[in-house]
């Protein structure tokens, strides 16, 4: 499966944003003006623009404590997401949940989540209702590594599986739990051969590679759109930063792996495929890029500007 021009350059501006927003969060944060912890999705950037390309708004996405790129991918917009980071009363959810928590029903982001693997069984539960609900939807979960060491993990591509789903996992493997090397927490090499177990397809791709996610995600995307069940695709991939921001990574990680990694950075691969085999001008690049920058700005002066929640907020939107 290959992307149209079109998608291709709504991939590579999708890409862009995750990483200029994670940029600024990180920069913003460093300088004290953003609460709470930042874990930045840098690196992973062609899991969520490839597998979102196939996705529409009805569709549905469940993320993790690394979700801006998952958001963003589906949507998301950066200002009231800003303004979320920022803990404003004008964010995603009204300045109460902060980084790890950004949800839009409106766009299909059920919400990240701060317990590891908790995504999975939610994914599960939105396919269930698909399929109740006769809509033609599908549910990604996006998550970790360390995730797929969960309860949450098996039990919920156990009830995919056996009640046939509409959904696609999307394991990030990014090499590393917090701090602890894949090959210390697993035994397996490939994580996708746990599919196995469910006798659903467990498919490995280069995470790197947008292109290679593309493909691999469209298959899943529509196989399940088509009734076919659920998939456990496989990403290989790398987080250029620490787990979270302020932490340096340098005593759990060499830094000649990180710098190797970094030569394979998903959005300069993909802009030099744009320019070398697609032949699209990089005037057109440019202008997307700057088209970034500025939505970047405004979403930190939307941000800064909005008031922050009153006191008597902390009573609303309350459920007992």
């Amino acid at each position: 499966m290959i992307p149209t021009t079109e998608q291709a350059l709504k991939i590579y501006r999708s890409m862009l944003r995750i990483r200029a927003f994670e940029e600024k969060a990180s920069e913003l944060f460093l300088a004290g003006r953003l609460p709470g912890f930042l874990h930045t999705y840098i690196g992973q950037e062609a899991v969520a623009a490839g597998v979102s390309a196939h996705l529409t708004k009805e569709d549905a996405i469940t993320s993790t404590h690394r979700g801006h790129g998952h958001a963003v991918a589906k949507g998301a917009r950066l200002d009231l997401m800003m303004a979320e980071l920022f803990a404003r009363k004008t964010g995603y959810c009204k300045g109460k949940g902060g980084s790890m928590h950004i949800a839009d029903l409106d766009l299909g982001i059920l919400g990240a989540n701060g317990i590891v693997g908790a995504g999975i069984p939610i994914a599960a539960g939105a396919a269930l209702s698909a399929r109740l609900q006769g809509r033609r939807t599908v549910t990604v979960a996006f998550f970790g590594d360390g995730a797929s060491n969960t309860g949450a993990f098996h039990e919920g591509l156990n009830l995919a599986a056996v009640w046939n789903l509409p959904v696609v996992f999307v394991c990030e493997n990014n090499q590393y739990a917090e701090s602890t090397p894949r090959e210390v927490h697993q035994k397996v090499k490939d994580i996708a051969s746990r599919a196995v177990a469910y006798e659903m397809p467990g498919v490995v791709v280069d995470g790197m590679d947008a292109l290679a996610v593309f493909a691999a995600a469209g298959e899943a995307v529509r196989r399940a759109r088509e009734g076919g069940g659920p998939t456990l695709l496989e990403a290989k991939t790398y987080r250029f930063m620490g787990h979270y921001v302020g932490d340096p990574g340098t005593s759990y990680r060499e830094a000649a792996e990180v710098e190797r990694w970094k030569q394979r950075d998903p959005i300069r691969l993909f802009r030099q495929l744009l320019l070398e085999e697609r032949r699209i001008p990089a005037a057109t690049l440019a202008a997307i890029e700057a088209e970034v920058a500025r939505e970047i700005a405004e979403a930190v002066t939307f941000a800064e500007q909005s008031p922050e929640p009153d006191p008597e907020d902390a009573l609303r939107d309350i459920f007992a």
